[in-house]
């Protein structure tokens, strides 16, 4: 009996030391997990911070490609000389340069994308004069380009209408995306500014027919609640005509 005692006390003994054990085991796991978890989650966030550095990197990297455009012609120019010495004729004349052309072409020989990143630019920056001569080369120099669009047409017409000189760009570009873009969602935007073109102009006639068929068509539009007021008006001055 004794002996059978005492077996069961060794029993309780070894079980109580293995529990323990476990017990120490499982907290040492549990404290190994914690820690690579927050290992983890330090590196994610760290991972996230490279993004966002990554990002404003690009950002300005595309800022400075769009400023290296101008630099890049300025050091082509340089590098031609403004005259060129030819055989047997000293120095060749410099060729004029129309002080108000702002892409001057000839010189800083534009790439498409180039060209036509400055006239964006200065469009969303409110400069429309540039804009406006920027746009304008681009169609000329490039008029079988993809992105001579429906949007890159209204943009060049209204560039060149708040520019406050070159109306007749604004009808050639508008009238163009008219033309051709019959489905264009800048289809009545293009004509409402054909009509204030005309409006500037002079041309009260055409002005005149644009608001009539705004009136007939199109009286449930945004577009015509901004030609309205300048019906009465026109109306008045024809009868009286």
């Amino acid at each position: 009996m004794k002996s059978m005692m005492n077996l069961f006390l060794m029993t309780m003994i070894a079980a109580l030391f293995t529990s323990c054990g476990a017990v120490d085991f499982m907290e040492q796991r549990a404290a190994y997990y914690n820690r690579l978890e927050d290992k983890s989650y330090a590196l994610l966030k760290e991972n996230e911070q490279l993004k966002i550095e990554t990002a404003r990197l690009k950002s300005k990297v595309k800022t400075l490609e769009s400023k290296n455009y101008y630099l890049e012609g300025q050091i082509q120019s340089l590098k031609k000389g403004i005259t060129e010495e030819r055989p047997g004729r000293g120095l060749a004349s410099v060729k004029m340069v129309d002080s108000n052309d702002m892409v001057k072409f000839d010189i800083y020989k534009w790439k498409p994308e180039e060209i036509l990143a400055v006239a964006d630019k200065e469009f969303n920056m409110k400069n429309f004069e540039k804009s406006a001569q920027f746009y304008n080369t681009f169609a000329i120099k490039y008029p079988s380009s993809k992105s001579k669009d429906d949007h890159f047409l209204f943009q060049a017409g209204v560039a060149s209408y708040e520019s406050g000189k070159h109306y007749e760009w604004t009808l050639k570009h508008l009238q163009t995306l008219v033309k051709n873009y019959p489905t264009s969602q800048y289809y009545l935007g293009a004509k409402l500014w054909i009509g204030l073109t005309y409006l500037k102009l002079g041309d009260e006639k055409n002005f005149f027919g644009t608001v009539e068929e705004f009136r007939k068509k199109y009286r449930n539009t945004p577009e015509w609640q901004i030609l309205s007021p300048h019906y009465e008006k026109i109306v008045q001055k024809y009868k009286s005509n």
